[in-house]
This record gives C-alpha cells, structure tokens and sequence, in this order.
C-alpha cells in the first residue's frame, strides 16, 4: 500500500493461510483493541493481507 493512498502498513500475511484461519484479522483486532484504528486490506499484486492504520504523516 502506498503512502499516497493515506495508510501506514503494521504487518502483512500471506493469503495462503489454512482455511478457518485469519490470522490478519486476528491482529487488526488486537491493534484495535490496543486503541488504533487498524483495519484489513488485501493486497493483489503481492497475494498478502495487509494490516493497515491511517498515516497522518508521522514517522
């Protein structure tokens, strides 16, 4: 994902995980429980799903 679309990525996993698991879900909702506003995005060209935050331009 890039900067311009206004994400940061905190994690990525691979798409190909054993059925009945999600683990990208798994963490997107223990960062949200954590406070942040993480949520889950898959990314085609790379077959992984990324774990993603708003950027606000912090670094």
């Amino acid at each position: 994902m890039s900067a311009a679309m206004g994400a940061k990525v905190l994690e990525r996993f691979p798409a190909g995980s054993p059925r009945g698991s999600w683990p990208a879900e798994e963490y997107a909702a223990a960062r949200r429980a954590e406070g942040e506003p993480a949520t889950v995005v898959m990314d085609l060209k790379s077959d992984a799903f990324l774990v993603v935050v708003p950027d606000h331009g912090e670094k």
